[in-house]
């Protein structure tokens, strides 16, 4: 059965700033049929604020409480945890961790996808925190996205750069960490086996899912590459795009 859905933003509801044909329909499908939903990404360039004027420039209207992303998730982790991060994160997210902007008493290191923010400088500091014992938390792993019509490294390659330096492996955040997948489900008030996952990234979007209980709908699109599929197992499967992702649900709910 199926009573909640997860969606995942960029690849499946869009690429760069174009909608993708249909998409729009499809989520009016499910509210319509009376499914609750969340969105959650691991967007990382953008604030939360930004993300909900993008996607409503594009005629995709949700509550600010639909949607979850890394950011959030790992403020919030700050706050339970005590920590203070030296931020390797875009400039376009610095605002929203600017309450961070001024402290000294740095014990944590947090990675989102910087872009051209990871210079040598900031990643060889980062570098020099995390040996000296500050907490490393990755907002993600994803290792490439879909930048329009070209794949763009994500921050999952620099990430992977500062564990194999320092020896440490980092606390991931955003998807695939089980905590992360949680939090919407039970926003959904949701068990897991009752909540599907659609996205376009097998790794971090599906099989994540997938091992934190919930099923998984893979679909060809956005960042997806033709063998992917081949990574699923029986509680996840691929469809075109997120209108037969949405049909199926419907067919099986």
């Amino acid at each position: 059965m199926i009573r909640g859905v997860l969606l995942d933003l960029s690849g499946v509801l869009y690429v760069g700033n174009e909608p993708l044909p249909g998409a729009d329909k499809a989520v009016q499908q499910l509210t319509d049929a009376g499914f609750p939903v969340r969105y959650i990404t691991n967007t990382t360039r953008k604030t939360s604020d930004a993300i909900l004027k993008q996607l409503a420039d594009m005629q995709f209207h949700i509550r600010s409480d639909e949607l979850f992303t890394a950011p959030i998730a790992a403020k919030d982790y700050l706050k339970k945890n005590s920590l203070v991060p030296y931020l390797l994160i875009h400039p376009k997210l610095e605002s929203e961790f600017i309450e961070y902007n001024q402290r000294t008493d740095i014990n944590a290191v947090l990675v989102g996808d910087a872009g051209d923010g990871f210079t040598y400088n900031k990643m060889n500091a980062a570098f020099r925190l995390i040996r000296e014992g500050a907490a490393f938390l990755a907002l993600g792993m994803n290792r490439y996205f879909r930048d329009g019509d070209h794949f763009s490294l994500d921050a999952g390659p620099f990430v992977h750069a500062l564990e194999f330096a320092t020896g440490k492996n980092a606390t991931v955040i955003g998807k695939p960490a089980v905590e992360f997948y949680m939090s919407a489900v039970n926003a959904m008030n949701c068990k897991p086996e009752e909540v599907i996952m659609i996205g376009d990234d097998v790794e971090a979007d599906v099989i994540g899912a997938v091992n934190t209980g919930l099923q998984g709908i893979l679909i060809q699109t956005g960042k997806y590459t033709k063998g992917d599929e081949s990574q699923l197992d029986q509680n996840a499967h691929c469809e075109k795009d997120i209108s037969a992702a949405v049909e199926y649900i419907l067919k099986n709910r």
